[in-house]
């Protein structure tokens, strides 16, 4: 240790010992490291039925449908995914309010859902009604 019992060095020691300092940083350091991962697998979501929604502007408002079979109607017209871009933007020059209103079968996958939306925004409509049946 460093105490001294000569007289002649009265020094005070003013030096901070930043060992343990450093090493409890550390073992926190290492317990964040491995709980990280795991809080963010932990979560799971059950989706809820919901009430039945009404369109936000059922008149102006124009409606993207998915069927079961994945074909996207626009207003009634079949339309494919890629052209759907151009035409909602062509939608949204024309009116800049524009509303849309989302129809998608349950037996349609996810995933065609997500692309669908994907080009909604891509076009810049943000006022997007997603509807639902009321099932409780």
């Amino acid at each position: 240790m460093a105490f001294s019992t000569s007289s002649d060095n009265d020094d005070v020691l003013s030096e901070i010992n930043i060992t343990p300092l450093v090493d409890v940083m550390l073992v926190l350091l290492v317990a964040f490291i491995v709980t990280a991962p795991l809080l963010n697998n932990a979560v799971h979501v059950n989706l809820p039925k919901t009430v039945a929604t009404a369109p936000a502007d059922s008149k102006s408002a124009v409606t993207v449908s998915v069927d079961a079979k994945g074909t996207i109607w626009l207003d009634k017209r079949a339309t494919a995914l890629s052209v759907l871009p151009a035409q909602l933007a062509a939608l949204k020059a024309n009116r800049p309010d524009i509303a849309l209103n989302l129809q998608a079968d349950e037996g349609v996958p996810y995933g065609t859902v997500a692309k669908l939306m994907a080009a909604i925004e891509h076009a810049g409509i943000t006022r997007l009604s997603v509807l639902t049946t009321g099932n409780g």
